[in-house]
């Protein structure tokens, strides 16, 4: 279960806040205590934020800015605003979305699940033995060592990684990767994962992948 911690000065808003996200299945925390917001932000474990603009001691978008110095988690503005600067300021500082008060429920609700789902899929960072995973930036970073992979190189990667000492079978890569809008014939997917071994031997582990005749293969 996601968990939103929503910072509201509005009691009353911020209480409605919190049983409608309930309602619809998520955890939920409150900041009541406006004088060190940020400390309570970066401490949280919270999935996603709902940070309002106007705050009694500090704007959210001022928050926001430092919280984005070193933290990645998804942030959604909530403001009674209606200028364009603030949505232009929000987004520039790292704001996820930007919602402007009176919201829709639904509209609110669908903006909060679109963002979850962005944020599940872009992982900053995983590792794969001593290997730095970085989808940011599409590439495998090993002992200061950068490749750089083509999305299909990627895409071929994580799915062995996600299955790490299963047998991927052929099949099962060419059907993740139509699922993702990739879809590569059979000498092409060979062509890739020719391409892979030689950015992981590059890397100084050539062996990462095995083929299994007639089977698939294994990222050891």
């Amino acid at each position: 279960m996601n968990t939103i911690l929503i910072i509201e000065d509005d009691r009353t808003l911020s209480e409605e806040l919190s049983i409608l996200l309930e309602k619809a299945g998520y955890g939920t925390e409150r900041v009541t205590d406006f004088k060190d917001v940020l400390s309570q932000m970066e401490e949280s474990a919270a999935d996603l934020i709902l940070l309002d603009i106007s705050l009694p001691e500090e704007n959210g978008e001022v928050l926001l800015q430092k919280f984005r110095k070193e933290n990645d988690t998804p942030v959604i503005m909530l403001t009674s605003r209606t200028e364009d600067l603030d949505e232009v300021l929000s987004m520039s500082y790292g704001a996820d979305d930007y919602i402007t008060k009176p919201y829709n429920p639904t509209i609110l609700l669908l903006r909060i699940s679109a963002v979850l789902k962005r944020s599940a899929k872009n992982v900053q960072t995983q590792m794969y033995q001593d290997v730095k995973i970085s989808l940011v930036s599409g590439s495998l970073i090993r002992n200061g060592m950068e490749q750089v992979l083509t999305k299909n190189e990627m895409l071929i990667f994580q799915i062995l990684f996600e299955h790490q000492g299963e047998i991927v079978s052929r099949d099962e890569l060419m059907t993740a990767l139509w699922d993702n809008d990739e879809f590569l014939n059979d000498n092409a997917l060979s062509v890739n994962i020719s391409r892979l071994r030689g950015k992981l031997s590059a890397l100084g582990i050539p062996d990462a992948i095995e083929t299994r005749k007639k089977q698939g293969y294994l990222l050891k």
